[in-house]
C-alpha cells in the first residue's frame, strides 16, 4: 500500500508498506481521508520532546506512520469485534492514517455521519471532539469566548457553543474573519487590528496566546478558562507548563482554569454524528491535499496558513 513512512523523528517519506493486519478488537480500514492538525506535526518531528514521555516513542515514533484522523470503509474485522461489519462507513482515529489502509480499534470509531462526505468526515474526529469537551457545561444564554476560532479546534467550538445557546464571540486573524462569521459567532475580533474585550462565562482558548492573568480578567467570578494547548513555548515542554501554572492560580482565583486532555472515544464522535446530521455543526475544511502531497499539508498546517480543517484525501 502506498503511505507515508516514517522511521525517526524529523524524517519521513512516501512510500510503501505492507497491508497492516488488525487485531483483537480492531478492523482494517480502507483510508478515504485524513485530518490534520497540529499533532501529527510534533508527533513527526518528536517536538516537543514531553511527546516521547508520553507513549509516543522515546527514540523514534512508535507508529511507523503518521497521522490519526481517519474516514474510511471498513475491509476486514478483527477478532471479538461486535457493532461493525465489512462495508461500514466509518470515522474517528487510529495510528497512521496517512496510508491507503490503516488499522482501527472500534472503541474509537463511530457511523460516518450521513450527508457529509469521507473528507468532510475526516476533519471531525480530533478537533470536533476536543471542542466538545471543552465546552460541557455550558448553558444557554451564557457568553462563550473561541480564541483561535478560525482554526480546527476553534471552529467546532464556535457552532457546538451556538448550538447549546450561547452567545458567541470568535478571534481570529484578517484571512479566517470570514469563516468564523459563516460558523454563526455572534461578535468577530480580528486580533491584528484590536483584541477582544469584555468579560465572559467560558474562554476556550484554542491559540495560547494569551497570558494567564488576561485571561482569568475577560472570564467572569465563576467562569471557566479551558486551556486546549499551546504553541508558544519550548523544545522541551512545547508550552505545557502554562497548563501547570494554571492549576496553581486556581488555588488563588475565582475563576477555573481547565487544561483540556481530550479523549478519543466512539460515543464522543457518535455525538458529534448527531450534531452534524441535525444541521447544528458542519466541517468546516480548509485545504485538501492527496496522499502524496501529505507533508506539505502537515507543513501548512505548521505555518499556520489553514482555515478551518486541513485535510489528505486517499
Amino acid at each position: 500500500m502506498k503511505a507515508v513512512v516514517q522511521r525517526r523523528y524529523g524524517s519521513a517519506v512516501f512510500g510503501e508498506l505492507a497491508v497492516p493486519v488488525p487485531g483483537k478488537g480492531e478492523v482494517l480500514l480502507e483510508v478515504r481521508a485524513a485530518g490534520v492538525d497540529m499533532g501529527v506535526w510534533h508527533l513527526l518531528e518528536g517536538k516537543p520532546y514531553l511527546v516521547r514521555f508520553l507513549g509516543f516513542g522515546f527514540r523514534g515514533p512508535k507508529s511507523p506512520v503518521p497521522g490519526r484522523d481517519v474516514s474510511g470503509v471498513v475491509k476486514e474485522i478483527g477478532p471479538d469485534v461486535t457493532g461493525f461489519e465489512v462495508g461500514d462507513e466509518v470515522f474517528g482515529t487510529c495510528e497512521g492514517s496517512f496510508a491507503e489502509y490503516a488499522v482501527a480499534p472500534v472503541s474509537r470509531l463511530a457511523r460516518k455521519p450521513a450527508g457529509i462526505s469521507f473528507t468532510e468526515a475526516a476533519a471531525v474526529p480530533i478537533s470536533g471532539g476536543t471542542a466538545l469537551q471543552g465546552l460541557r457545561g455550558v448553558q444557554a444564554g451564557q457568553r462563550v469566548l473561541v480564541l483561535g476560532a478560525g482554526g480546527g479546534v476553534g471552529s467546532y467550538g464556535v457552532q457546538i457553543a451556538k448550538a447549546l445557546g450561547a452567545h458567541v464571540t470568535g478571534v481570529c486573524s484578517t484571512s479566517k474573519v470570514g469563516l468564523v462569521r459563516s460558523l454563526g459567532a455572534d461578535e468577530v475580533f480580528d486580533h491584528t487590528v484590536a483584541d477582544f474585550t469584555g468579560t465572559y462565562d467560558l474562554i476556550l482558548d484554542c491559540g495560547g496566546g494569551r497570558t494567564l492573568s488576561r485571561l482569568r480578567k475577560a472570564t467572569v467570578e465563576g467562569g471557566r478558562v479551558v486551556l486546549v494547548g499551546a504553541e508558544t513555548g519550548g523544545a522541551v515542554t512545547g508550552g505545557f507548563e502554562k497548563s501547570l501554572f494554571s492549576l496553581v492560580l486556581n488555588l488563588f482565583v475565582k475563576q477555573k482554569f481547565v487544561p483540556l486532555m481530550s479523549q478519543e472515544r466512539g460515543e464522543i464522535f457518535d455525538e458529534l454524528r448527531v450534531l452534524i446530521e441535525a444541521g447544528d455543526v458542519k466541517p468546516a475544511v480548509g485545504e485538501v491535499f492527496p496522499l502524496s502531497e501529505a507533508l506539505d499539508a502537515v507543513d501548512h498546517v505548521y505555518s499556520r496558513r489553514s482555515i478551518g480543517k486541513t485535510v489528505v484525501a486517499i
